[in-house]
């Protein structure tokens, strides 16, 4: 059978069928675009090699599920993998400092570091996603005046006269909208990592 003519998804359907030789081929097919971007971030080989391997084993588990779903290439959707297990193995191998939540620091000071180079830009891209699934959650006047003070770089004075309220209120607000994501915080398991 001639694998080099056949597309990826030619050769996906082929492995999980029951053909092992096609998903070498895909492997082989991809194997340097994704090693090298793993290498990229991570910078050492041996570790580069084992996030290379926990890569191909959940592609390879994904198929076997059945819940690989062809939505887009092949070769994004496992990069996306490969992206998510870097990240992971930085948490891991806590080679940066994690924070806890506590009253004397700012969440937003934490991920607006200056200093970046990929390794923190992509912990710090994460980050960012989730904080803002938490951001969600909170109360839609304390989600009003986060947005405006973290987002739009208001003074309370200026959010206390868009909303309608004392600039006493406004900074209760957003006091509370910071304890609240404290607290969702703690709630989610999550840690925020320095850069």
């Amino acid at each position: 059978m001639d694998y080099t003519a056949m597309k990826d998804a030619e050769l996906i359907k082929l492995y999980i069928d029951g053909d092992e030789k096609a998903l070498s081929f895909l492997i082989n097919k991809h194997e340097q675009r994704i090693f090298s971007y793993i290498l990229s971030k991570i910078q050492n080989r041996d570790l580069a090699n084992d996030v290379f391997q926990d890569t191909f084993v959940k592609i390879i588990k994904t198929f076997r599920k059945g819940n690989y779903n062809e939505e887009g290439k092949f070769l994004n959707w496992a990069l996306r993998i490969a992206h998510n297990l870097v990240i992971d193995h930085f948490r891991k191998q806590k080679r940066i400092p994690t924070v806890t939540p506590n009253d004397e620091y700012d969440i937003f000071k934490i991920i607006k570091d200056g200093s970046e180079n990929a390794e923190t830009g992509m912990i710090r891209e994460q980050i960012e996603k989730d904080l803002h699934k938490l951001i969600l959650k909170l109360p839609p006047e304390q989600l009003e005046v986060l947005r405006l003070r973290h987002f739009s770089g208001l003074s309370f004075k200026d959010i206390a006269d868009q909303t309608g309220v004392s600039i006493n209120t406004a900074l209760g607000r957003m006091r509370y909208a910071l304890i609240n994501l404290r607290k969702l915080m703690q709630e989610h398991n999550m840690s925020l990592s320095l850069s």
